[in-house]
């Protein structure tokens, strides 16, 4: 698989596509009003402490308190998944220990299942671990404490961040823990006798009572790469320890790098074939920092210096559409529908064409198949996370059903976010979990429709009419006024004023009232305001049903 990454930056925007053999598979975007959160270390205040849902509310300076659950507090190596991405998976030196060496040389993975020895169950800072009850029982928070929290998660919807006790911070080939003194390998770097050389060498150099995580482009690095890298952390985190003794709380501690570097720093690895930049000083910037990580790395970096937009270029633009249809379309002919409610994302499969009863089977089959390998490209690509559940054409036999779930099972090896996918039920459906870090691109790139609220259904123009026909009622039941201006969207207006004898005529007449209809394009299609003309103010919310 040729993987590439292609930068297009403008005066107030970068976009970053990450492409798998030519096709679109993962995109992030760079803007002033939706800044990078993930990573940023705060020194906040505990505002609330509610052991009911084993969770406490941080006031660090944003519109919403932080949520820090009672689990982020006492974390384990392998729950630095949200920071360092695509090493979540971490192997601790405790479970090293339990692997015999000769055993995993021979068999790798088959045989390390290491009993009784959960992540969760090891408690920071602390040789030999501990239990998590034991950890949470130790949780001791007070309303207007002091802590140091970094954000884990950013916010999504109505829900504020959520942060971490346990704070790290990510270089090029480590990850420094300051607060937890274990030392831990990318489970991809496989070889047994590497990942003992680089706990050596690590364990050499840092600094008594700090930890690190061994990132998977270490791999075969020597030690002066690994002893810059770690200098570099062990600065900026002294710079932290020096500015929390001048900071009162609310206040930002440390700002994670912009989102190109931390594509570049986290994910430009052995496995990208090149990265294409379009902007001159992006280019610097860029060689300027892999010259001093990965200088055997820098001639896969090219400045583009063609004249068609470079996204054009690249087929990119095209496929970018897509990410905001619902509809998505197949080559077989089908197509899937994308639809996120606040709960879940609902995905329909749907055949598109009809085919001979005695092929229903094995068109459908590859109809599934197809849009298998298409939703996981979705999801990354949108970065949906939570619950989604797919409606996958019904296949009878239970072979077939299968095949569904390993090709979906396949195309997931390809995400860094954690996944979950359970079988297909005999109904069709297939339930996925997936991590959610970031806001999806369809919340960065749009925001909610002032007329629906983002429910994409508003109340026809009849029944708003009815609506206002009600509160006439109502407010001719209590007031003697006989004069009203109503203001509603021009769509209703014009509906209100329809018919030989009108809509509205008919409602003064059966309610003896005057009213003059002001058209107001401000207005949803689903609102409307009455004024008093004896008052002279809006009355509307006072005879509104209840």
């Amino acid at each position: 698989m040729r993987k590439e990454i292609i930068i297009n930056a403008a005066a107030d925007e970068i976009r970053i596509a990450i492409t798998e053999d030519g096709k679109l598979a993962e995109f992030f975007a760079e803007t002033p009003e939706k800044d990078r959160m993930v990573g940023d270390i705060y020194l906040g205040k505990v505002a609330r402490v509610m052991p009911g849902i084993r969770a406490a509310f941080v006031d660090i300076g944003l519109k919403q308190d932080a949520f820090l659950h009672f689990s982020d507090i006492g974390r384990s190596l392998g729950e630095y998944s949200s920071l360092i991405g695509d090493d979540s998976d971490i192997e601790t030196e405790e479970e090293a220990e339990l692997v015999d060496i000769e055993a995993q040389e021979e068999h790798a993975a088959s045989l390390y299942k290491p009993r009784g020895l959960e992540p969760s169950s090891l408690r920071m800072g602390e040789p030999g671990g501990g239990g998590q009850r034991e950890e949470l029982e130790a949780v001791h928070l007070e309303p207007g404490q002091d802590i140091i929290v970094q954000v884990t998660k950013e916010p999504v919807g109505n829900k504020g961040v959520r942060v971490t006790s346990e704070v790290s911070l990510p270089g090029r080939f480590l990850v420094l823990l300051p607060f937890d003194g274990k030392i831990g390998v990318s489970k991809k770097i496989t070889n047994y006798r590497e990942k003992r050389r680089l706990r050596r060498i690590v364990r050499g150099i840092l600094p008594e009572g700090f930890g690190a995580i061994i990132r998977t482009v270490a791999e075969k690095q020597d030690e002066d790469a690994l002893k810059t890298d770690l200098k570099r952390l062990l600065a900026t985190w002294n710079e932290i320890e020096r500015t929390v003794k001048t900071e009162t709380p609310p206040a930002l501690l440390y700002k994670d790098l912009s989102t190109t570097s931390s594509v570049i720093r986290d994910l430009f690895n052995s496995e990208v074939a090149r990265v294409v930049v379009d902007s001159r000083k992006l280019y610097h910037d860029i060689t300027a920092y892999v010259r001093t990580a990965s200088p055997e790395m820098l001639d896969r970096i090219e400045l583009y210096r063609g004249k068609e937009p470079i996204f054009d270029a690249f087929g990119i633009e095209k496929e970018l559409q897509t990410a905001f249809s619902r509809r998505v379309p197949l080559k077989s002919g089908g197509y899937i529908i994308i639809e996120q409610t606040e709960a879940m994302v609902v995905i329909d499969v749907n055949s598109g064409r009809y085919a001979a009863r005695r092929e229903q089977e094995l068109n459908s089959l590859r109809t599934d198949l197809e849009a298998a390998r298409e939703i996981v490209r979705q999801l990354r690509l949108r970065d949906i996370g939570g619950i989604i559940v797919v409606d996958f054409i019904d296949l009878e036999d239970e072979r077939n059903r299968k095949k569904v779930y390993d090709e979906l099972r396949k195309e997931f090896r390809k995400d860094r976010a954690k996944t979950t996918v359970l079988p297909m039920t005999e109904f069709g459906l297939v339930q996925i979990t997936r991590q959610r870090i970031r806001q999806g691109v369809m919340r960065t790139f749009t925001e909610p429709c002032p007329c629906c609220g983002g429910s994409g259904v508003v109340l026809s123009k009849g029944t708003v009419a009815n609506q206002i026909e009600r509160w006439i009622r109502r407010f001719k039941t209590e007031h003697r006024e006989f004069r009203l201006v109503l203001r509603v969207n021009p769509v209703v207006a014009e509906y209100l004023g329809e018919g030989t004898i009108s809509r509205l005529t008919k409602m003064m007449l059966r309610y003896f009232i005057y009213i003059k209809v002001e058209p107001d394009p401000s207005l949803p299609v689903h609102e409307f305001r009455f004024f008093s003309q004896r008052q002279k103010r809006d009355i509307t919310d006072e005879y509104k049903g209840t």
